[in-house]
């Protein structure tokens, strides 16, 4: 063998090693800094005081265990992950990581995250976050995914529980505040997740995940759209009124609400024929409003939770 042939043979070997950022994509980054951003304004709008080096810890390790769920989620999914093109470059079906390795990051993790919050924080804490990967990983990806067109409702609630475990995290008990943040993620992933299938469903049909628009059809989830983004404004305004809402909030939940209606409103109202003509314009408006939408809200939640302190936020 020549020393050419040598040096190509270590330069392919080295191009299939996976990177830090391979394992890094395991970890599903943009949904984690939707979980550290929402479980944080769970944290800091609790009524009790946190040390900062506490609310740091619990911060990570909700993250960690947020990452976790993630690597564990496309150990299980890696089949249909090869077959849709939104998620055939993730590290496992593009071949960058082996599935044992991700399913190893994600146990370790998990066990990690679990255990160190509780550590940090209290038992109900880390009960609370290994519930959480549970719920994502076993009730979600494993059943209701492939199972059911209400896969994303109830799964949903996974991503809704960051900030009830913050809150816990500070407090250590309930109370309806967290639920209602719970809430509104819980309402907001339906509407979210329906207008990126209609654009990309024949994803979902290649795969044979049974979304609303495969098992449905289209017309149906414009539908059911409209009537879940109604709902959720319901919710989102009522929550100005209580203890985590306040004018500031009011005004971003009136404003963003009202155009979520109408971007909700003109989706129910548009053909197939309309949709395929202008490339899903629309509907690829409503979901990066949906993406702001959540930020802002508890963009205001964390605005008020942090001027009650000097008698500014909320209703007093």
């Amino acid at each position: 063998m020549t020393d050419a042939s040598i040096n190509a043979s270590i330069a392919a070997a080295k191009a299939d090693e996976a990177s830090f950022g391979d394992y890094f994509a395991l970890l599903k980054p943009r949904v984690m800094s939707l979980v550290v951003f929402t479980a944080l304004v769970g944290l800091l709008a609790a009524p009790t005081p946190v040390h900062p080096f506490v609310g740091f810890c619990a911060i990570l390790f909700i993250a960690i265990g947020g990452g976790a769920s993630g690597a564990l989620n496309m150990w299980w999914d890696a089949d249909i992950d090869r077959v849709m093109k939104r998620t055939k470059s993730r590290p496992i079906p593009s071949g960058k990581v082996d599935a044992g390795e991700a399913l190893a990051l994600g146990l370790t993790l998990s066990g990690l995250s679990v255990i160190m919050l509780g550590l940090a924080t209290n038992w109900f804490a880390g009960a609370f976050l290994a519930f959480t990967i549970f719920f994502y990983v076993v009730v979600y990806t494993m059943w209701l995914k492939r199972t059911t067109p209400q896969n994303i409702v109830i799964g949903g609630a996974a991503g809704a529980f960051p900030p009830v475990i913050g809150w816990v995290a500070v407090t250590g008990t309930m109370s309806i505040e967290p639920w209602l943040m719970f809430a509104l993620t819980f309402m907001w992933t339906p509407p979210h997740f329906w207008a990126l299938a209609l654009f990309m469903r024949s994803d979902y049909d290649d795969a044979g995940v049974p979304m609303l628009t495969v098992t449905h059809g289209r017309k149906s989830t414009r539908w059911h759209i409209l009537a879940y983004t109604v709902l959720l404004a319901l919710l989102a305004l009522g929550t100005a009124f209580s203890g985590i809402g306040g004018p500031i909030y009011l005004t971003v939940a009136i404003i963003l609400n009202a155009l979520f209606l109408r971007g909700a409103w003109q989706i129910s109202r548009r053909t197939e024929d309309d949709a395929e003509a202008d490339n899903f314009r629309v509907e690829r408006s409503f979901f990066k409003l949906s993406l702001l939408y959540l930020f802002l809200h508890f963009g205001a939640i964390l605005f008020e939770a942090l001027l009650k302190p000097y008698g500014l936020g909320g209703w007093s």
